[in-house]
């Protein structure tokens, strides 16, 4: 499952401010739900309460929250650069500066676990990983992250 399936061009943001885990969990919610027909506040519960289960922060300053959600009816991806690294209480103990949104139908199963794989496996590419830190344009970003998934699929 490409990327580009799960993350549209407009679903970047290169430079979120956010000053705790919980803000930013809050500003992707209000993000994601602008995108789709799903409440913020239930977007925001489905990520806690994920978050309750383990952090999503999979280390080296990267974190992948994600959740299912019952109205939902397609896969939503948001990826956010962040202007300051926030304590994310990662597994690694490393604060994140990068973080990729996934949320998923309750029923996708298999496609929810495709796209996560797909995510981790292009956020574990230190290559890709520095150049997203270091550019602050959306679009870049998004060429980046997609432009690894065309390589990997190739």
């Amino acid at each position: 499952m490409p990327l580009t399936e799960v993350l549209s061009p407009d679903a970047v943001i290169p430079a979120l401010k956010a000053g705790s885990k919980k803000q930013l969990l809050q500003e992707l919610a209000s993000f994601a739900a602008g995108r789709s027909k799903l409440s913020e506040s239930d977007v925001f519960d489905a990520l806690l309460q994920r978050e309750r289960l383990g952090s999503t922060g999979i280390g080296h300053g990267i974190a992948i929250p994600h959740g299912k959600m019952p109205k939902l009816d397609q896969l939503i991806g948001v990826f956010a650069r962040l202007e300051k690294p926030v304590d994310f209480e990662a597994l690694d103990g490393e604060p994140v500066d990068l973080v990729f949104l996934l949320l998923a139908p309750e029923g996708a199963g298999a496609d929810h676990l495709k796209a996560l794989s797909r995510i981790a496996r292009a956020l574990r590419n230190p290559a890709i990983v520095q150049k997203l830190r270091r550019s602050h344009d959306a679009a870049a970003l998004y060429s980046l992250l997609t432009q690894e998934q065309t390589a990997t699929a190739a």
